[in-house]
């Protein structure tokens, strides 16, 4: 039976943190078995070099207890050495040992893991176990070697020494080399216990990893089951401390989109609104003109008056406008919305072009359209602060009487020493202007000033103002010169270099 693909992915998000933790913990453990390894092989390496140098202590000690041959007769049952017990005596053809209380001491502790040999000169074997090898050193220094036996590695040290029956060769064996048994020590003390913390690890790990992402998986399930339309943000009392900021990101997420899809909703309202006017007055025009075609033939004409003309044309223009604006005014809410990069923008040249385009116009209405530009640049979307600059004109052309004057600027000013430079633009008329109360309200969409002449659909300073926005700054609307007209005036962060 299949499971569904929730629990397939809640499955695979748990296995795939306990992968990652246990390769960790594994690497770590590793680490930590490969220091414990080289420690101990030290150790071990310490005690073998210590246990040379005692084997180097007793082998004068063990030369020194040959003692002559006369004592080989006597009864060990009466030697007088107070520290020396039977046992310590060792006899030999020819010869006899008394050992040394510090060499007995050895052998004893060492019992069946330590052995001692006599040897003459030419490698024949006088006292001592027979499986140790001859040796015959060529100085007087001691050499050392190591030789298996039964399985066991001792560790013998031969040493040429002098004595009553001439030069003789003596040795010493310990099999009790600490570096034969580190394997052994390593595996009880590091590998096995690694091992079982690394078995228990996994299963605590196991739990850990599935009652930790709890919340993360109730979260996902708590996405999942919401509607397309809930944007509301997602409540972080229960999320855990490292999740919160992810949370804090898709809350922001939710507010942007719940906001652009309010902008659109509400763009589209309006825009479904304001055209149902001028094409209203069109459907009326060609439906009484329709009306007037009824009786006659395909080739019949009609005649219109110019009123009629003038009004249709009126009415076109204006959807026109609308449409335009309506497009503007949505792509400076997708400009809001969003992160495009900004480009160099020339405020002179776009000055200069707007002149250009609306000189005629003004000419018209026998206005003077005068430019005052000095050289500005910033950072912004060059074909934004176009329409911005085109709405402001448009609208001063547009509510200006005949013989007014429009005046067009840009440039950089200093707000205060020391401070960065700003550049600005500002559009100036001397026409009826907007009295101090209704600047607010000017700026939102669709909102004409009550008694204002001329036809318009509201919509000019709300773009300058939408665009203003999008580019984080604020569109401030002031009396023109002599308190006569409107000024508006846009300042950016100027670009110098």
């Amino acid at each position: 039976m299949s499971q569904p693909p929730e629990a397939v992915a809640s499955r695979g998000m748990i296995w795939g943190l306990q992968r990652r933790l246990l390769v960790l913990l594994l690497f770590t453990l590793g680490v930590i078995g490969t220091g414990s390894v080289f420690v101990h092989y030290q150790t071990a390496g310490t005690a073998a070099l210590q246990q040379d140098q005692r084997l180097l202590r007793l082998v004068p000690l063990l030369a020194d207890s040959i003692v002559v041959t006369s004592l080989a007769d006597r009864d060990p049952s009466v030697v007088d050495e107070p520290l020396l017990n039977a046992s310590d005596l060792v006899q030999g053809p020819g010869m006899a040992m008394l050992l040394a209380p510090p060499v007995a001491e050895f052998l004893s502790e060492r019992n069946g893991l330590a052995a001692f040999g006599v040897f003459d000169a030419q490698g024949s074997q006088i006292l001592g176990e027979r499986w140790l090898p001859t040796i015959l050193p060529a100085t007087q220094d001691a050499e050392f070697l190591s030789v298996v036996e039964a399985g066991t590695t001792y560790r013998v040290v031969a040493q040429r020494v002098g004595s009553d029956m001439g030069q003789l060769i003596v040795m010493l064996a310990d099999g009790s080399d600490a570096r034969q048994h580190w394997f052994g020590n390593v595996l009880l003390r590091v590998l096995l216990p690694n091992l079982l913390l690394f078995a228990v690890a996994a299963a605590v790990v196991t739990w850990g990893v599935a009652r930790a992402l709890r919340p993360l998986i109730d979260l996902k399930e708590a996405v999942e089951n919401r509607s397309p339309r809930d944007l509301s943000a997602i409540d972080t009392l229960d999320i855990p401390g490292e999740v919160r900021p992810l949370v804090a990101s898709l809350n922001r997420l939710f507010h942007l989109v719940n906001a652009q899809t309010e902008a659109q909703r509400r763009f589209v309202a309006d825009a479904a609104h304001q055209l149902r006017t001028p094409l209203a007055g069109l459907q009326a025009q060609v439906e009484a003109w329709a009306q007037a075609t009824r009786n006659l033939d395909g080739d019949g004409l009609i005649g219109l008056r110019a009123d009629q003309v003038r009004r249709l044309r009126d009415a076109t223009r204006r959807t026109s406008q609308l449409a335009n604006q309506l497009l503007a005014l949505s792509r400076a809410d997708a400009v809001s919305a969003d992160t495009q990069p900004m480009q160099r923008v020339d405020l002179m040249e776009l000055c200069e072009n707007m002149l250009a385009l609306y000189l005629d116009a003004a000419g018209l209405k026998q206005i003077d359209f005068g430019l005052e530009a000095r050289p500005a640049q910033t950072l912004g979307h060059a074909w934004l602060l176009r329409e911005l600059l085109l709405n402001l004109v448009d609208n001063a052309v547009k509510y200006t009487p005949p013989g007014g004057r429009i005046t067009v600027r840009c440039g950089l000013e200093q707000v205060k020493e020391g401070a960065a430079e700003r550049a600005w633009m500002e559009v100036e008329d001397d026409g009826p202007g907007i009295a101090s109360e209704e600047h607010e309200r000017v700026l939102q969409r669709f909102y004409r000033v009550p008694g204002t002449a001329g036809e318009g659909n509201g919509l000019g300073l709300a773009i300058a103002d939408e665009i203003a926005r999008a580019h984080r700054i604020q569109l401030q609307l002031e009396p023109g010169a002599l308190g006569r007209g409107l000024r508006v005036r846009v300042a950016f962060e100027a670009v110098t270099h």
